[in-house]
């Protein structure tokens, strides 16, 4: 365990763990958070980092890096190869650590092997975190390690758990800004559907630019169906052709993005999208996390209420609400649940 000296505070500072700190995501968020993205310019933020022993020493390099900036918010970092110590405390924690899947890998495979690292953090979550803990699970699968996170967390709210769809939703955002020719803060109400994969369903049904819905350009289904659905759901994959790495500085982002709406709020004519445990939303069965178009008023997140959904959107929803249920299928056949 490495210890820094904490700053001087304006204010009790909020508590941060991030797992997976010195990957590649870790490294793109935590200059972020200590500069004041997550939380504005007046909130002190306390970073607890959590690594597997062989990381230690880069995440300890992360640590000298972030003391070199001298951030005035920061007012301290710790890493630990335990979690127990890591979410001690925690008001936040970002689950970015996980196993990724590799050549000739089942996916039933990588559920289990996840499995081996969001239980324990789920049940660390239980025992050690504060009262007011957030939890936002990014490492892939994200919906079904969600899932198996806050099983393990038997004492805390399910309220308090989400998976990360928001870098979907930025996505689609930014494809139907270009789409529009407009900056991506004009476009309001788009929703992400699903499993955060390449089933999701991105939404446009009710999306409206600078108030007014039903803009033209977004009526062509043909552009829909073969451009901005395969888009959105497999930017991940044309990053990594393009770029030869995966998309690091776009998810620290969107995490940054999501936990300041769930605790400032979304806006008040707006949503955003977040994987939830369902409690039969839209007909979603109860028990896995889904992504919904979501509001928060600094508390919990809640679905959006009574939209309307055609058909094919219905079917496109049940598709991957199919892979989500088949995900808890496995992992509860494993007795990991």
């Amino acid at each position: 365990m490495t210890v820094r000296p904490a700053t001087t505070l304006r204010r009790e500072p909020v508590t941060i763990t991030v797992t997976g700190a010195a990957g590649q995501i870790g490294y793109a968020l935590l200059f972020r958070v200590a500069a004041g993205a997550m939380f504005g310019p007046e909130v002190p933020v306390r970073l607890r980092l959590l690594e597997v022993p062989d990381a230690l020493r880069a995440a300890e390099g992360v640590i000298l890096e972030l003391e070199d900036c001298a951030f005035p918010l920061l007012a301290g970092v710790e890493v630990f190869d335990d979690a127990n110590r890591a979410l001690d405390g925690a008001s936040v924690a970002v689950l970015v650590g996980a196993r990724p899947r590799t050549a000739g890998m089942e996916r039933s495979d990588l559920l289990a092997a996840n499995a081996g690292i969001f239980a324990p953090q789920g049940r660390a979550i239980n025992d050690h975190a504060a009262e007011d803990i957030r939890v936002v699970v990014v490492g892939n699968p994200a919906n079904t390690n969600a899932l198996i996170a806050q099983s393990h967390a038997p004492d805390v709210p399910a309220a308090r758990f989400s998976a990360l769809t928001r870098l979907d939703h930025n996505r689609a955002l930014a494809q139907v800004a270009k789409r529009v020719g407009i900056d991506p803060g004009h476009v309001r109400r788009l929703s992400i559907w699903g499993n955060h994969s390449s089933t999701q369903y991105p939404d446009l049904s009710n999306v409206t630019i600078d108030g007014v819905a039903g803009h033209p350009r977004l009526a062509d289904e043909t552009w829909i169906r073969d451009e901005f659905i395969p888009r959105v759901a497999g930017r991940g994959a044309e990053i990594i052709e393009v770029r030869g790495r995966s998309s690091a500085a776009s998810a620290a982002n969107a995490i940054i993005d999501h936990v300041r709406d769930w605790a400032g709020g979304t806006a008040p004519d707006d949503w955003t999208s977040a994987a939830l445990l369902s409690r039969g939303e839209y007909g979603v069965p109860e028990g896995i996390f889904c992504s919904f178009p979501v509001v928060s008023a600094g508390q919990d997140w809640q679905v959006v209420p009574d939209l309307e959904l055609d058909a094919g959107a219905r079917k496109s929803i049940a598709a991957s609400v199919d892979e989500i249920l088949w995900e808890r299928q496995v992992v509860q056949a494993r007795g990991l649940l």
